[in-house]
């Protein structure tokens, strides 16, 4: 009807039996012009040369099911494809394989005749169980102990991390953390990727226990403060359960819910009245939290292009009536810029309720990755915060060390290594509502920060840094670190 319309020798508002509105007569037209542009966009779009996928046969998985292989393709068997697209899908399924963290290498070949699409996955799976000795500083970090702690061997907390990666083959992972010394800690948990035909729905569970004798009862002068004492200052026992769903290739949503019994000594709830409250010796917490994650990395141990989005909302509820939420986000934007040039942005935040908080819940900078570079050996406290950070990474070396002299398992014959030298620039903001708490000099303005750097990154997910950091105070500083991407 609208065509015909349009076509029509005779005007519109003729047609309408209304002479008189001319005005509503050009609207339709631009309307059916428009009508007409997009549909003809989408024909050219349709006419676009396409194949049928054939087959996918897969190969080297002697653990791994195929159908945990076949999540990660961008296609399945009895899709259309592009031809235009095909190396582009093939490129974006091997990235997605890496990413599992089940393979030590990838290969995908593909054969187009007479417009039908056969591919060939070839895998060589990782050495799947690994049940080492570990030796663990019980500080925030490395550069923490080296600097500020003394290197004191005492403050070491050692055991056996075992962890099995692909316990069954469906890329389901059970970890057992048993640790003695500084920090006694136990911890079991199990996670399962997919629970459902569909592959959509998982879950991961567990339960934790830990004791601490020295502990850091406060924050002062953005410094923690430790108290030395053969006595328990604290005991943690608890559980948590959570549900995640993968709706799409590079969405991840889960729904967890926690709960931990603390006990504290009469000593620590003397020292910080603030630690649980006032006359709180005992507390329970039940922490319920709802993360969204966006992952379109080209490598999840090391990327060099694509965006990360998580965000975050959870909330605190004790049995003595206290109630925190806390939102964070954070978004990742990892660019090629020209030849072996890659660039890397980061900006996150948080924002939390109530104003005043327990210590045991407040969480400002400092901790994890949520700091200023130059700023790693202070712990600010705050409930609100921003971070804005930029890297600049140069491409020094990236090959494959034969190890074939050394060894014959398939898993350990070649050494994966790549360098990058970097440089850095930071600037973040942390708001502290009761600065007087923690005595803090750089809560309530801005920090700034910067260095350059060297990263080292090879196999089983490791990346070993080196990097020498200035802040805006004048401190410079040698910084080490080591990072695992599971």
């Amino acid at each position: 009807m609208y065509l015909a319309v349009f076509f029509s020798k005779k005007p519109y508002y003729c047609i309408m039996g209304n002479r008189t509105n001319q005005f509503l007569n050009k609207i339709f037209l631009y309307i059916a012009f428009l009508f007409l542009i997009v549909f003809g966009h989408n024909f050219h779009a349709s006419a676009q040369e396409k194949c049928f996928v054939n087959t996918i046969k897969i190969e080297g998985n002697k653990r791994t099911f195929s159908s945990i292989i076949l999540r990660e393709m961008s296609f399945q068997p009895g899709d259309s494809v592009e031809v235009s697209k095909i190396e582009e899908q093939i490129n974006r399924s091997k990235q997605n394989l890496n990413n599992t963290n089940l393979f030590l290498t990838i290969d995908i070949r593909h054969r187009l005749e007479n417009h039908v699409l056969d591919v060939y996955i070839l895998v060589n799976e990782r050495w799947y169980l690994i049940a080492l000795p570990e030796i663990l500083l019980a500080d925030r970090s490395f550069n923490e102990w080296w600097y500020d702690r003394g290197r004191d061997l005492n403050r070491l907390t050692y055991g056996i991390n075992a962890k099995h990666f692909n316990l069954t083959g469906g890329n389901d992972q059970l970890k057992l953390r048993a640790m003695g010394g500084f920090i006694p800690y136990f911890e079991l948990s199990y996670s399962k990727p997919y629970i459902d035909k569909r592959k959509r729905v998982g879950i991961r569970t567990g339960v934790f226990y830990s004791t601490q004798r020295t502990i850091a009862y406060r924050t002062w002068n953005d410094k923690l403060d430790f108290f030395n004492t053969e006595n328990r200052m604290r005991e943690r026992t608890g559980g948590f359960f959570e549900l995640r769903l993968r709706n799409a290739l590079y969405h991840f949503h889960s729904v967890s819910v926690g709960f931990s019994r603390n006990k504290i000594s009469d000593t620590l709830s003397s020292l910080n009245s603030q630690y649980f409250g006032e006359n709180n010796h005992k507390l329970s917490f039940w922490n319920l939290a709802y993360d969204y994650r966006f992952d379109f990395r080209d490598n999840r141990q090391y990327p060099l292009k694509g965006l990360l989005y998580f965000s975050q909302l959870s909330a605190s509820i004790a049995n003595s009536g206290y109630f925190q939420t806390n939102l964070f986000a954070s978004l990742s934007i990892y660019k090629p810029i020209s030849g072996r040039f890659f660039f890397e942005s980061n900006i996150r935040g948080k924002v939390s309720t109530p104003k005043k908080q327990l210590y045991t819940t407040l969480r400002g900078l400092g901790f994890e990755n949520n700091l200023v570079r130059g700023y790693e050996l202070y712990v600010i406290d705050g409930q609100n915060y921003g971070i804005f950070k930029n890297t600049i990474r140069f491409q020094l070396v990236k090959t494959e060390l034969s190890l074939t002299k050394f060894t014959r398992m398939a898993q350990f014959k070649t050494l994966p290594l790549a360098i990058y030298p970097n440089f850095y620039f930071d600037i973040g903001y942390i708001k502290n509502y009761f600065p007087e708490y923690s005595n803090s000099k750089l809560s309530n303005q801005l920090l700034k920060g910067g260095g350059i750097g060297l990263d080292y990154v090879t196999w089983y997910n490791t990346t070993a840094r080196t990097y020498y950091s200035i802040n805006q105070m004048g401190e410079r500083k040698l910084f080490f670190g080591i990072f695992r991407e599971f």
